[in-house]
């Protein structure tokens, strides 16, 4: 069993401590540690955080193997600092039955560079009609937990009722992709002042809110867990606040592009900016941040939503909507939650880490650093400042927002379970 000394890390934004990890967990976090034949990492004052948890991820595979495979997209998240990704149903054949999710989740074992948790579709085909086989997938080998149609809505309140019911029994959760699809027909961005300039088809916040609202009723009337997925909106988050404040048993995510980027940029008609919810204005964001902050959303989670080149280098209209970033995340969140004073790197950990993993119910990770966890963990040099290159990216799609901007931070190092997937940068 390897044997690893981190030196001098600053253990969730703390003063500088040594961390010692023996095979696959932490065996002493204090000062001046030594551990004759371990490999030492100077951390020289660099972040240590728990390995973080993304509780939405696309990964792509079966089917849309030319966008992301569970290979290179754990082999992205390790890059981001990544430990565990809950991956989405949204796959060709549809993840809605035992024999699929176990595919994925074999294929995450196999791949090695993190955990892979399959989600399940709440309906077959994700078309909205009948639910799928959600205690099949629970008592698979994939243990199933989370369950969403992300990509599109269950629109039928009766469907969305039956799958509350049904996740009660094993103490799973709906994550539900709110967005109205009557109120979204033929929608493009945000509607708004610049979707009435540019003429483009507007995305009311109304659609997003309204689905929020009856699916936090459901979930108190049938006494069961929801969870609002990629939540962008300002009313959103008064929904969610009022929801919690009755004692309703809701989540929500908010992703790193709601928390930075805003409609503005369509001006530019580049379809890197094509996003499901789309980007909303200002005044949603600051509220984003604030909620983030606050408790009243859980957790960040990114969306990693990966194109093939072709799907995005074309006219708006005809452009797929999605964006990357499990490699730009905790950069993101570092800019607009950590530089601005509105979250410390404990906070961070809570957010990307903690919450995430206790919502997926996803064991051994977002745990403390401390003696005896297991040694999933990431280090943060939080000091360095680069350009967003593509490039270099992990995954198999480029359709980053970020290309060519400044971002603070950069994950050097992430351990799985003691072993280094991450180390200077590189991936092992």
């Amino acid at each position: 069993m390897s044997r690893t000394l981190i030196r001098g890390a600053k253990v969730l934004g703390g003063e500088p401590q040594d961390v010692l990890i023996d095979g696959a967990t932490i065996a002493e976090v204090g000062t001046g540690l030594s551990a004759e034949g371990a490999e030492v990492v100077e951390a020289g004052g660099k972040v240590l955080l728990p390995g973080l948890v993304d509780l939405h991820t696309h990964l792509r595979e079966p089917g849309r193997e030319d966008s992301e495979t569970v290979l290179t997209g754990t082999r992205a998240a390790a890059s981001g600092g990544y430990t565990n990704v809950f991956a989405m149903a949204n796959t060709f054949p549809v993840a809605d039955t035992a024999g699929v999710v176990e595919q994925v989740w074999r294929l995450g074992q196999e791949s090695g560079y993190c955990d892979v948790q399959p989600i399940g579709a709440v309906t077959v085909g994700l078309e909205g009609a009948k639910l799928a086989e959600l205690g099949a997938m629970h008592e698979s080998a994939a243990g199933v937990t989370v369950f969403s149609d992300d990509g599109k809505c269950v629109h039928d309140a009766v469907i969305m009722r039956r799958a509350l019911e049904y996740v009660k029994a094993f103490n799973g959760v709906v994550a539900q992709h709110a967005q109205e699809p009557r109120l979204t027909e033929g929608a493009q961005m945000n509607e708004g002042v610049v979707s009435a300039e540019l003429g483009l088809g507007g995305w009311p916040a109304v659609a997003e809110e309204s689905i929020i609202a009856r699916d936090v009723l459901l979930a108190e009337h049938v006494g069961s867990r929801v969870h609002i997925c990629h939540l962008s909106t300002a009313g959103s988050v008064e929904i969610v606040r009022w929801a919690k404040s009755r004692g309703i048993d809701v989540t929500a995510e908010v992703t790193p592009h709601h928390l930075l980027l805003t409609d503005e940029l369509v001006r530019s008609y580049n379809p890197v900016y094509k996003v499901n919810p789309p980007l909303r204005t200002e005044r949603d964001v600051l509220a984003l941040r604030e909620a983030l902050a606050d408790g009243t959303i859980d957790i960040v989670a990114t969306d990693h939503a990966p194109h093939p080149h072709e799907d995005k280098d074309c006219e708006w209209a005809a452009a797929a909507m999605g964006m990357v970033g499990l490699e730009t995340a905790l950069s993101v969140v570092q800019e607009t939650m950590v530089d601005t004073g509105l979250l410390d790197w404990a906070g961070v950990a809570d957010r990307m880490s903690v919450k995430p993993a206790q919502i997926g119910q996803a064991t051994g990770h977002g745990r403390p650093v401390s003696a005896g966890e297991p040694a999933n963990l990431t280090l943060v040099d939080t000091e360095y400042r680069g350009q967003v290159d593509p490039a270099g990216f992990a995954s198999r799609s480029r359709n980053t927002p970020y290309e060519g901007r400044e971002l603070p931070g950069r994950v050097t190092h992430t351990w799985l379970r003691g072993k280094a997937t991450l180390v200077d940068g590189k991936l092992t």
